[in-house]
Formats: C-alpha cells, structure tokens, sequence
C-alpha cells in the first residue's frame, strides 16, 4: 500500500545536516517528496511511498543524525504529489 505523509520534526533539528541526512535516508527506501527548514526551527518533510518504507523513514527521522536532539514530530496524512525521489527545498 502506498502512503504519502507531512512530518513536521521539532527540536534540535537546523543548523546539523538534518536536511541533508533525511534525504539520503529516504532515497535509500525509494520515497518520493522533499523535505524543508522551516523559520520556527523546525524541519518539515513530505514522505511518500510504500507504507513500511514510510513507517520505517519516520523511526529514522525520529533518532535523526548525530547531532540532532529530536523533541518530537507531528505527522499527518496528506495527499499524494507528483515528485520523483525526495530532495531539499527552501526554507519557508
């Protein structure tokens, strides 16, 4: 089944390659989307794709990479866009 999600990912998440990492996280399990800073200091990520690599994209993006402290996300379903692979956007 296929999936498409908004995460909103709140903490210590700019500024320590968070972008970057997700990125490479969800190209890795084949997502489609892109992900963004967002200026309340948050990062923002659309994770489409099938549903265990979303699942398992999101426990990811909860440890985050090394330098991150993630606080919490928010994910909500959303519907489905026309992208290919997932890459970075301007902050918003």
């Amino acid at each position: 089944m296929t999936v498409a999600i908004n995460l909103r990912i709140i903490g210590r998440v700019q500024g320590v390659w968070y972008r970057g990492w997700a990125v490479s996280q969800a190209n890795e399990h084949g997502l489609s989307g892109w992900v963004r800073n967002r200026s309340d200091g948050s990062v923002e990520a659309l994770a489409m794709g099938d549903s265990t690599a979303v699942d398992t994209f999101e426990r990811r993006c909860r440890e985050g990479p090394p330098m991150a402290r993630v606080e919490r996300i928010e994910r909500t379903p959303t519907n489905w866009q026309d992208v290919a692979g997932l890459r970075q956007r301007s902050t918003v």
